[in-house]
């Protein structure tokens, strides 16, 4: 990695019709950090339907514009790409909905910087009490299944707030194009032998961020792409 005062870090950020809330999300993000030398920020619209471009080229973020709507995991996925092509040190993803706070960027890029990690993931069960119930179910049970596929237990398997060092992104294939992306991290992670770090954040809970939830269903379809993944990769 590159010294500290030069360190080179990519935010990602997966947009699919998110208008209402992407400028402020954007304008939100941190223009310094410590121990980071250079921040450009990467909104990768997924194929939206609404005005998210627009919003997008009213900020200081780089707009990557997919003409078709690949899922999370795919825009995601193009704008890690990105962030090793523009040769950052570190790179981070975070949703454009609103439900990530830019106060934590600074604790998930800290172990990368330290040399103490490969990986690290944001879990909002440090302190769970404001986790609406249904959802700490879900995610409790996907952390379970994540679990029996991949070897590796996170608490917050699901979280989408992580740092990877690019030594983390040239090693892992990542390949899901849906939310089973979050999962197939784990996995990755485990086949590469990388060092894992867990970090708590604060997630923004609202009717917006909420609704755009995963359903049983989704939950069903994740395990079972993982699972054919670990059995064909």
């Amino acid at each position: 990695m590159a010294k500290k005062s030069n360190i080179h870090l990519a935010i990602v950020i997966p947009v699919y019709n998110e208008e209402g809330v992407i400028k402020k999300v954007i304008e939100g993000l941190p223009t310094k950090l410590n121990g980071i030398g250079k921040i450009t920020i990467l909104a990768v619209n997924d194929g939206s339907l609404d005005l998210s471009i627009r919003e997008i080229k009213m900020t200081r973020a780089r707009l990557i514009n997919l003409p078709i709507n690949l899922g999370y995991g795919g825009a995601s996925i193009t704008g890690l790409e990105a962030a090793k092509k523009i040769k950052s040190d570190i790179a981070v993803t975070f949703d454009g909905d609103g439900q990530h706070s830019a106060d934590d960027i600074q604790k998930i890029v800290d172990p990368i910087i330290a040399g103490k990690s490969d990986l690290v993931i944001g879990t909002r069960f440090s302190n769970s009490k404001n986790v609406p119930l249904l959802k700490r179910v879900g995610i409790k049970m996907m952390n379970v299944l994540t679990f029996f596929i991949t070897g590796s237990y996170v608490s917050d398997s699901q979280c989408g707030l992580k740092a990877f060092s690019a030594k983390s992104l040239n090693k892992m294939n990542l390949e899901l194009s849906g939310m089973e992306f979050a999962s197939e991290i784990v996995l990755e992670a485990k086949r590469k032998r990388l060092k894992i770090t867990e970090v708590p954040v604060r997630i923004i809970y609202t009717g917006y961020s909420i609704k755009k939830g995963q359903s049983v269903f989704n939950g069903i379809n994740i395990m079972l792409k993982l699972i054919y993944k670990k059995i064909t990769r």
